[in-house]
């Protein structure tokens, strides 16, 4: 059976009066559902000055879902990088996987998002540097032990649970970033499946060991319905603000990425980024799936109402678990 996952960003749709807080509630309430019923992982993103109250703090949610759950890994995915102090990025990050027990995966990137970075008083342009320089300094950051950094002799503490640290993976957009993971990360996401092939390609030829084939997965989105149009008559106003809101910020910097604007909902559709399932269908597409592939919910997309949202986890609880079991 393949993993099963959540995925949570807490952005707001324009059009619905669901306010963050109750979107917040029902996240952490749909933690707990999945934790009880043996999901993997539950993966938070960051963006920050978002209109729509995008997630610009995962860590501190992340917290939230720490406490509320047993077993969920936090994959933070992905943590802007170039947005944080290096040393409080480590020190965050480590009280974070202390107060989970062990259950952090940060994802970092180097974020695309130009006033983000103006916001932070940061450069896009300073992005390759810092990323290069990441993961070596959460590495050394990790380890509990003084070293100098920026003239100083700092040191952070406490240590991490996971040891000797937490795996660190790297996600992307470039070919640029895809040699860098390999150089560094323990792992890649790309935002286009074809860069996973120069990500191995460049760990084999550095002597790592290979990764494999990129994991199969049923994509950023999933719903269940026993009637899909119907339901995507529901979700596609949601649909639609995502697929639009991302897809403006990578048409204005020039990102490769699954999302474009679209100009109305059969467009949004077809683009694929929002299946649809019944239970049955989602069950063989699960059968033909291997144990390390992974089906991720996005319950909240867009802002949807919770109580939609419950309707699409009710059939994976009662139909789509207990067939692949």
């Amino acid at each position: 059976m393949p993993l099963f996952g959540l995925r949570y960003d807490l952005r707001c749709a324009p059009f619905d009066d669901t306010t963050s807080a109750q979107l917040a509630a029902a996240a952490l309430e749909q933690c707990e559902w999945a934790d009880r019923l043996g999901f993997a992982t539950v993966t938070l993103s960051e963006h920050h000055g978002s209109p729509d109250g995008y997630l610009p703090s995962p860590l501190v949610f992340g917290a939230a879902i720490a406490a509320r759950t047993k077993n969920l890994r936090l994959l933070i995915a992905a943590l802007i990088a170039p947005l944080h102090d290096p040393v409080r990025l480590a020190e965050d990050l480590a009280t974070l996987d202390v107060v989970s027990g062990g259950r952090i995966i940060p994802v970092v990137s180097g974020g695309y998002v130009e006033s983000e970075f103006a916001t932070f008083g940061k450069k896009l342009s300073d992005r390759a540097e810092i990323m290069e320089g990441i993961i070596p300094f959460l590495e050394r950051a990790w380890s509990g032990e003084p070293f100098e950094h920026r003239g100083v002799t700092v040191r952070v503490m406490p240590r991490p649970v996971q040891q000797p640290r937490p795996p660190i993976f790297m996600g992307g957009a470039s070919k640029a970033a895809a040699r860098r993971a390999a150089r560094h990360a323990d792992h890649f996401i790309p935002t286009v499946p074809e860069l996973f092939a120069l990500y191995r390609e460049e760990r084999i030829a550095l002597g790592k060991p290979d990764p494999g084939e990129l994991p199969k997965t049923t994509g950023n989105f999933l719903y269940v319905a026993k009637d899909p149009d119907a339901a995507w008559e529901k979700i596609a106003p949601y649909a639609m603000h995502e697929m639009n809101a991302y897809g403006k910020w990578m048409a204005d910097s020039g990102t490769t990425g699954p999302y474009r604007p679209v100009s109305d909902p059969d467009a949004c559709r077809a683009t694929g980024q929002y299946p649809v399932m019944t239970p049955d269908e989602l069950i063989a597409t699960a059968r033909e799936m291997g144990p390390m592939d992974a089906i991720m919910l996005h319950p909240l997309m867009g802002g949807m109402d919770p109580a939609l949202a419950w309707e699409s986890l009710s059939l994976v609880e009662n139909e789509v678990l207990p067939a692949l079991r």
